[in-house]
């Protein structure tokens, strides 16, 4: 699959200390997307934003933010071409969605600075059935699933060949969208938990909201990609 390697010795000037961000291209069309990779990472979450938003989700890059802090790489990235964002059916088509985390996740597998790094997904709205469908897919490479606010539902039959430990974290008051998250938390077929956020409606604007859910995150990522829980396999 074409890809464009990172260039070590390039990184944006924003990046933090300790944690250099590195701008890349993802796969055939080649999808923007900003790698941070903190010094001593062990594993990397790639992200995939839900819809109408970007890899400039606000939410997104502080639940990034607050990743690299613990030590943990990230990838966000432009799941859509500016041109296919423009056709409202494309943020809904999941198994596009789906085959471009796939596309992230090769990337990632093969590229000389993140082979190395257990990898896991975060996705919200529909992105996170983009990555219980590139779950799925790949049970090899994918170690850790999140889903904040998601529509795991909507990745359908491919939830029940999902063997990856998912966590779906969701708000009390998103009452509609809680009860899709328990429909889908019963068709996982692996290490399996629904997080509820108490008082937190679908975009979590409340205070202290987000921040429950880079703990709850953070603690999934830490328990399967960098601890010896990882090394239990998706049972």
């Amino acid at each position: 699959m074409p890809r464009q390697p990172i260039e070590a010795g390039d990184p944006s000037p924003d990046a933090r200390r300790g944690a250099p961000a590195y701008e890349v291209r993802i796969g055939p069309l080649g999808l923007a997307g900003t790698a941070t990779i903190p010094l001593g990472a062990t594993a990397l979450v790639v992200f995939a934003h839900g819809s109408g938003s970007s890899r400039h989700s606000p939410r997104n890059r502080a639940v990034a933010a607050a990743l690299n802090e613990r030590g943990l790489a990230t990838l966000l990235f432009d799941l859509l071409t500016v041109e296919e964002e423009a056709d409202r059916r494309n943020v809904f088509d999941i198994p596009l969605l789906g085959e471009r985390v796939l596309q992230a996740v090769e990337w990632a597998a093969h590229e000389p600075l993140t082979r190395a790094l257990h990898l896991g997904l975060f996705g919200a709205s529909t992105g996170a059935a983009a990555a219980l469908v590139a779950a799925a897919r790949e049970p090899g490479l994918v170690r850790a699933v999140v889903s904040r606010g998601g529509r795991p539902d909507l990745a359908a039959e491919a939830l029940a060949r999902v063997r990856t430990p998912t966590v779906l974290i969701v708000g009390s008051l998103d009452t509609e969208v809680l009860e899709l998250n328990r429909w889908a938390l019963a068709q996982l077929q692996g290490r399996k938990a629904l997080e509820i956020v108490e008082g937190a409606t679908h975009l979590f604007p409340e205070p202290g909201a987000m921040d429950e859910i880079i703990d709850l995150a953070g603690r999934w990522f830490s328990a399967w990609l960098v601890t010896d829980m990882s090394e239990g396999g998706h049972g």
